[in-house]
C-alpha cells in the first residue's frame, strides 16, 4: 500500500485520494500506472460492512439520497422498506429522504429520462440496486474513494478502478470539506447502506445460516452413533 501511495503522490494524485496505508485490503480492484511507468495492481480497500450498525445505514441512507439519487434509480428499494428496517421514523424519511416523490411506498427513482442522462454523461447512470452484488462491497468502495482530479475529462475527474469513467466525482466537496478518515468512515457508511439495499436480509440469512450449520454438526453426533450401532454386527 505505501507503494501505490508514493506512486501517487509522484503523480500529483496523492491529496485525491483516501486510500490509506491502515485500510485493510483484499482482492484486486485493477491495475494502475505508477510515476515510473509501470503497471502496478491497486488492491482493493476493505469496506466496513455491517448491518447491526444503524447509524451507518441511516447515515449511508442519508448521503446515498442527497449525493446519488438524484441522478441514479435504486427501483428495487421502497422508501417504507427503508423506515421499517433502518428504524427510521417514516415523518423523518418523508421529509429528509425523499427527494423525488411524496409517497413513502414509492421506490427510489431518479425521474430523469436516462436518454437525457446519456447526453450529459456518455451513459446512462446504472440502477444501484444490486451494486454490490454486481461489483462486490470492496469494489465499490475502493471505486468511490479512488477519484483524482484529471483536467483531461469532461467533469475534470479520473478513477484509478475504473479508468475513464463517466461519472463526476460526486462526493468531492464532502472529500474537501473532511479529513481523509471522516471521508473513509461517510464513504463507508455509504457503501454499507447500499450493501444493505442490494441484500437486506444478509445479516439474518448469515445468522440463521450460521444456526442451520452448528444444528447439523450436532446433528451428526447422533447419527454417526446410530449408523455404528446398526451396522456393528456386520462383518
Amino acid at each position: 500500500m505505501s507503494t501505490l501511495i508514493k506512486s501517487l503522490a509522484g503523480l500529483g494524485l496523492g491529496a485525491a485520494l483516501t486510500l490509506t496505508a491502515g485500510t485493510s485490503m483484499a482482492a484486486s480492484c485493477g491495475t494502475f500506472t505508477n510515476a515510473d511507468g509501470v503497471v502496478e495492481d491497486l488492491a482493493c480497500s476493505s469496506a466496513p460492512i455491517d448491518f447491526t450498525n444503524k447509524g451507518s445505514l441511516q447515515n449511508g441512507a442519508k448521503t446515498f439520497m442527497n449525493y446519488c439519487a438524484g441522478c441514479h434509480s435504486a427501483e428495487y428499494v421502497r422508501h417504507s422498506r427503508i423506515a421499517k428496517d433502518l428504524e427510521i421514523p417514516p415523518e423523518l424519511v418523508e421529509k429528509y429522504l425523499m427527494v423525488t416523490t411524496d409517497q413513502i411506498g414509492d421506490h427510489i427513482n431518479a425521474e430523469i429520462d436516462q436518454e437525457v442522462q446519456a447526453s450529459w454523461f456518455g451513459a446512462a447512470p446504472p440502477d444501484l440496486s444490486l451494486e454490490t452484488r454486481l461489483r462486490g462491497d470492496d469494489w465499490v468502495y475502493t471505486y468511490l474513494l479512488s477519484f483524482y482530479e484529471d483536467p483531461s475529462r469532461p467533469w475534470g475527474a479520473n478513477n484509478l478502478v475504473l479508468k475513464n469513467a463517466a461519472m463526476p466525482h460526486v462526493l468531492h466537496n464532502m472529500q474537501e470539506e473532511l479529513s481523509a478518515e471522516e471521508f473513509e468512515s461517510e464513504v463507508g457508511d455509504l457503501v454499507n447502506f447500499m450493501a444493505w439495499m442490494a441484500e437486506p436480509v444478509r445479516h439474518d440469512r448469515q445468522v440463521i445460516g450460521f444456526f442451520v450449520i452448528l444444528f447439523l454438526l450436532v446433528l451428526l453426533i447422533p447419527v454417526y452413533l446410530l449408523n455404528k450401532e446398526f451396522w456393528k454386527d456386520v462383518k
